[in-house]
C-alpha cells in the first residue's frame, strides 16, 4: 500500500528572502529549501557576520543584504516570499514595512501574548499580506502519512491522540528563553497543540497545568501536561518532562493516534538526545487487514523536512495552484488561543484537596 509522504511543490517556485540568520535558519530554513530545489535570493539580519556566515555554508544564497529596506526593495521587484524568522516581538514592525499583498512565512510562535498574535494577524489583514505560520510539524513526513490513512478512513474515527516527551532538552541553547514569563508550552508543546487542531479542530474543554523544574529554577516551565477535550469519547492528551537527565533508557518522545478501525505509533525522533537527534520511527495497524502493526519506511524528519511543506504550501496558495493554506494566520491564531487557554487553566484551574 502505497502512504503518501510528501508535499506538492509550486509548478514554478518563487524566490525566498530570509530577515534572520539565527540557529533555526542553519539547521532547518536554509536546508529544506536547498532539497526542495528552493532559490534563497538573499538574507539580512542586523548582525551581518551572522548573515555573512550562512552565505558561506550555503553557497545557494544569493547575497547579504546591508539593511532590511534593501531586502524588502528587491524582494518586492521578484515578487519573493519574505520569510521572517526573528524573536516574536520583532514581528509586529517587520510586516509594516512589508509592501501590499506580498507572501509572508512567519516563524513560530506568532507572538509571545495572544493579544501579540491578534495584532499580527490585524496588521496581515489590513495589508493584505498572503500569510502563513511555520508550524511546520504538520508537514514532517510521518504526519503527511498519517493523515493520509486517516483521511482514506483506514483508521476510522479517531477518538484518541497522545502526545508524550520525557527527555532532556539543553535550554542553555537559547537564552533569550530565560528572560520570559511563558516558556513550555508556548515555546515546545505550541507544535503539538496546533497538530492536534489539525487533525481534531478546536476542543470543548481545556484542562492543563505547567511548571518549573527544580534544576532549572530560572526558567518559566518546562514540563506541562494539557487535556483536550472534544466530546463523550474524543480526547487529546500532551505530556512533555524537559528534565530526564537520566540518560536514553527511558526517554520517550511519541505521537499516539487511535480510531475505531486501526491506530499509529510514531517516534518523534528529533527530541531524543538532543541536539543530535534520533531517526524517526512510524508504526501503524488496520484491525481489518489481520497484519498487526507494520513500520513505514520513513523519507524524512521533522528538521529539515517538514520545513519544505510550510514554504511549499505558501507558494502554492500565493500563486493560485491551490485554495487550501492550512498554517494561515487565521488558523495560527486559533492555535495562540488554545496556548492562551492553556496557560489560563494551569492559572486558575486545580481543585484544593
Amino acid at each position: 500500500m502505497q502512504i503518501n509522504q510528501r508535499v506538492s511543490l509550486p509548478n514554478e517556485p518563487l524566490p525566498i528572502v530570509i530577515i534572520g540568520a539565527g540557529g533555526i535558519v542553519k539547521d532547518a530554513h536554509l536546508p529544506a529549501y536547498k532539497m526542495a530545489g528552493f532559490r534563497v535570493q538573499g538574507i539580512f539580519d542586523p548582525d551581518i557576520k551572522k548573515a555573512r556566515s550562512l552565505q558561506q555554508q550555503f553557497p545557494g544564497v544569493g547575497q547579504v543584504y546591508m539593511s532590511l529596506s534593501d531586502l524588502i526593495e528587491d524582494g518586492l521587484a521578484t515578487r519573493a516570499v519574505f520569510d521572517i524568522a526573528v524573536p516574536a516581538s520583532k514581528v509586529n514592525r517587520i510586516l509594516e514595512e512589508l509592501p501590499k499583498g506580498a507572501a509572508v512565512l512567519i516563524q513560530k510562535p506568532m507572538g509571545e501574548t495572544l493579544e501579540q498574535a491578534e495584532a499580527i494577524h490585524a496588521i496581515c489583514q489590513r495589508k493584505k499580506l498572503v500569510s502563513a505560520v511555520n508550524f511546520q510539524l504538520r508537514y514532517a513526513p510521518y504526519v503527511l502519512a498519517a493523515r493520509d490513512l486517516i483521511d482514506r478512513g483506514l483508521l476510522g474515527s479517531i477518538y484518541d491522540i497522545e502526545i508524550k516527551v520525557n527527555v532532556y532538552t539543553p535550554w542553555q541553547l537559547w537564552d533569550f528563553l530565560f528572560e520570559l514569563p511563558r516558556m513550555e508550552i508556548l515555546y515546545h508543546s505550541i507544535h503539538y497543540l496546533d497538530l492536534v487542531r489539525s487533525f481534531l479542530g478546536d476542543p470543548n474543554k481545556v484542562y492543563a497545568s505547567t511548571i518549573k523544574h527544580p534544576k532549572m529554577p530560572d526558567l518559566a516551565s518546562t514540563r506541562s501536561s494539557i487535556i483536550l477535550d472534544y466530546d463523550e469519547y474524543t480526547q487529546a492528551r500532551v505530556m512533555t518532562n524537559h528534565g530526564h537527565e537520566f540518560g536514553l533508557k527511558h526517554q520517550e518522545s511519541y505521537l499516539k493516534i487511535e480510531g475505531t478501525k486501526g491506530a499509529i505509533k510514531i517516534r518523534i525522533g528529533l527530541s531524543l538526545d538532543y541536539p543530535k537527534g534520533m531517526p524517526p520511527i512510524m508504526e501503524y495497524t488496520i484491525l481489518e487487514d489481520g497484519k498487526g502493526w507494520q513500520e513505514l519506511p520513513l523519507e524524512g524528519g521533522w528538521f529539515p523536512h517538514a520545513f519544505v511543506g510550510t514554504m511549499a504550501g505558501l507558494q502554492r496558495f500565493y500563486q493560485g495552484e491551490t485554495e487550501d493554506l492550512p498554517h494561515s494566520t487565521a488558523d495560527a491564531l486559533q492555535t495562540m488561543k488554545l496556548v492562551e487557554t492553556a496557560y489560563r487553566s494551569s492559572e486558575e484551574g486545580g481543585t484544593k484537596f
